[in-house]
């Protein structure tokens, strides 16, 4: 199994509060990983740390077995680990095409480029086309991104991620205020990602998270409390009592 994102005794504090504490995980290549939590256990903190929002103050992450723990976030997005947010930061004032062709041309770095050459511009083209393709987005392509529904503005900015070809995607509440008949939605277009692509999911839907993940991480004030199979984690009783409640919805799905 080859493990693409590694975090070790990753740890951070904001002043005398510890957010993260020594965590510890792995997502292997093509990992399909949701990471849940009660609200304040440090969830989007860990992303922030994995992403380079952060700076951990101890601890290390490993990409391919490379720790990148000292470089920037521009440089991790290049080197694969790119995220989304809970609050969308599309343009809303341009289509969706455009809005998945300025993250194209930035990995290009073809962006400062007023005149590319038309081999280029086919190819940034080829690249727009292909990625709208992977998340059934086409018929939205000439529509504004503020005209759409939440849904749909929801997977164009999935889109603009998966734009920068990442190896590792970070995917903070995709599903956040998304009425629930588009969240499944959401869900099949996150399904059919690429195989090798590592995803990381914060979500609070556990519909969603049990539909999507083949493994789970429940982190509770800052520490993961429980990892495993979606099975393992229904039935675990800790999970049952400071998650879900001892009558909460993990039973339902054991």
């Amino acid at each position: 199994m080859t493990h693409r994102l590694q975090t070790q005794n990753l740890s951070h504090s904001f002043g005398g509060l510890a957010v993260t504490q020594n965590v510890t995980l792995s997502l292997p290549e093509g990992a399909r990983t949701a990471l849940i939590g009660p609200n304040g256990a440090g969830k989007t903190t860990l992303v922030n740390l994995l992403s380079g929002a952060l700076r951990p103050q101890s601890g290390d992450i490993q990409l391919d077995g490379r720790s990148i723990v000292q470089l920037p976030q521009y440089a991790r997005v290049r080197n694969g680990i790119v995220r989304t947010f809970q609050i969308s930061r599309l343009f809303k004032e341009l289509t969706v095409a455009d809005n998945v062709k300025v993250a194209v041309l930035q990995r290009h770095r073809a962006s400062m480029q007023w005149w590319p050459s038309p081999t280029r511009s086919a190819r940034v083209q080829e690249d727009v086309d292909e990625t709208l393709g992977m998340l059934g987005l086409h018929p939205y392509a000439n529509r504004v991104v503020g005209q759409l529904a939440l849904g749909e503005q929801r997977l164009a900015e999935i889109a603009l991620a998966l734009a920068m070809r990442p190896q590792v995607l970070l995917l903070d509440e995709p599903g956040a205020g998304v009425p629930q008949g588009e969240g499944g939605r959401i869900m099949d277009a996150i399904g059919s990602l690429p195989k090798d692509l590592s995803v990381l999911l914060i979500e609070h839907d556990m519909d969603l998270v049990f539909r999507f993940a083949s493994r789970i991480i429940v982190l509770v004030a800052g520490a993961v409390m429980v990892e495993g199979t979606p099975q393992e984690v229904a039935a675990n009783e800790q999970v049952k009592q400071i998650y879900f409640g001892r009558d909460g919805h993990a039973q339902a799905h054991h």
